[in-house]
């Protein structure tokens, strides 16, 4: 499998983004788009000269043209969206949260199973430079024993933009799904999963939580302090605390610049993309598809399952249940 053919699902913003980095993937070729209607198949395949346009899913998962499917629907789509390509023997990469609840999750990782095909969450954040390069100075003792870590990941919708999927509670909306899943991760990379104590509150918009503050206690003595918001702007940072120091990321899930603080002295470690954010993530896919591998082992099965699992439980905590909970 030389170079990796993939189809597109959806055509938001999220789609346009890894059809940009695709274009700066080696190995890889966006050959097919596939979208709820044709005009948004053409528009879409007629910005980015893609030469197979599909209106429906159905038609795209059954042709031949794809290797591979990257998923951009909103959240309530991931699993249907997914287990439709896997059933036509297509690669998966799906955008994150790669289900609304742990129970989703595991119908899905079955289903690749079943198909023997390859299904990885898209978490790009876990496979950037800058994460690498943190999670190696974190082992390498660089600022000893890490008790803290802080990360932010909020922002607000315009007026015109009030009728976004991800203010609708029947999309899986919210900001824990959209956007706090990534404090969630960032927390488990340097902290590990052996939490002893949950905290959770939240604040609301139409069913959604628009605000959330989550606060994690290890048996170790380590907090995670993290955030998230749709509806309220904070500065998109992080921290990592330990006993000889600390680091400060400006975008704490996937850092382009790490900022050390040890005794005294401040040293800037540069760390950038190789475009978007996306390029890397692409090739790392098709490295384990190339590898045959079963799943990743950045993103493993066991730590989309891990996070889903503490969504699941901040939800139940706040309060926001979905149509697909039951």
């Amino acid at each position: 499998m030389a170079t990796i053919r993939f189809g597109i699902v959806g055509t938001g913003n999220i789609a346009h983004r890894f059809a940009q980095a695709i274009r700066n993937t080696k190995g890889a070729v966006l050959t097919a788009v596939a979208s709820r209607t044709a005009a948004g198949a053409e528009t879409f395949g007629n910005e980015f000269d893609i030469p197979h346009r599909f209106a429906g899913y159905e038609a795209m998962a059954a042709s031949d043209v794809i290797d591979a499917a990257y998923i951009a629907v909103p959240h309530s789509g991931h699993k249907a969206c997914s287990m439709l390509m896997m059933a036509h023997g297509k690669h998966v990469l799906c955008e994150k949260p790669m289900a609304i609840n742990r129970s989703e999750a595991e119908e899905m990782f079955a289903c690749a199973e079943q198909n023997h095909v390859l299904l990885t969450e898209a978490m790009w954040a876990r496979v950037v430079p800058g994460t690498r390069k943190m999670r190696e100075l974190v082992q390498n003792g660089a600022l000893g024993e890490i008790l803290g870590v802080e990360g932010k990941f909020c922002y607000t919708m315009d007026e015109d933009e009030m009728d976004h999927h991800v203010l609708k509670n029947e999309y899986g909306g919210g900001s824990l799904l959209d956007v706090g899943c990534y404090g969630l991760h960032f927390a488990s990379w340097y902290l590990g999963d052996d939490i002893t104590h949950i905290s959770a509150e939240a604040d609301y918009y139409k069913g959604t939580d628009r605000h959330a503050c989550v606060l994690l206690k290890y048996r170790g003595g380590a907090i995670a302090d993290l955030s998230s918001a749709t509806l309220l702007r904070k500065p998109n940072e992080g921290y990592v605390y330990g006993t000889r120091g600390y680091a400060y990321l400006k975008r704490f899930y996937a850092p382009q610049e790490i900022v050390l603080e040890r005794e005294g002295k401040r040293e800037v470690i540069p760390a950038p993309y190789a475009g978007n954010g996306f390029e890397e993530q692409i090739e790392h896919f098709c490295d384990c598809l190339r590898k045959g591998l079963p799943e990743s082992p950045l993103i493993p099965h066991a730590q989309t399952l891990k996070i889903i699992t503490l969504t699941d439980t901040i939800r139940e905590m706040i309060g926001v249940r979905y149509p697909q909970d039951g």
